[in-house]
């Protein structure tokens, strides 16, 4: 089992960057690969980025692409979601999760954070 917990959302204006952080417990963290998702209002939670295990393939949405960068280190148990350029669009609650599966297998993330929310004024 995994506990995750992020951080480092905020207020930004818009063409700026944000960094967020998700922080995993336990020892097994390259076990698993991870992904960031988010959920605006009245909207699905949709995923944004994802990276695999050990090799570190990743995946970007195409509305991130260029913009976001989703990173990890194993070292520190932690994954990391580089945002640049950011839209007014891209205002919402920013989740971290987990699966022991493959990483673009969106379904199969069953362990999430808390949640963190950006908001991009305009």
């Amino acid at each position: 089992q995994v506990q995750l917990v992020e951080s480092g959302g905020g207020l930004v204006q818009a063409g700026g960057s944000l960094r967020l952080s998700c922080a995993a417990s336990g020892r097994t963290f390259s076990s698993y690969a991870m992904g960031w998702f988010r959920q605006a209002p009245g909207k699905e939670r949709e995923s944004v980025a994802a990276i695999s295990r050990i090799v570190s393939m990743t995946y970007y949405d195409d509305s991130v692409k260029g913009r976001f960068t989703i990173s990890r280190d194993n070292a520190k148990n932690t994954v990391y979601l580089q945002m640049n350029s950011l839209k007014a669009e891209d205002t919402a609650v920013y989740y971290c999760a987990a699966t022991a599966g493959y990483y673009t297998n969106f379904k199969g993330y069953n362990y999430w954070g808390q949640g963190t929310q950006v908001t991009v004024s305009s």
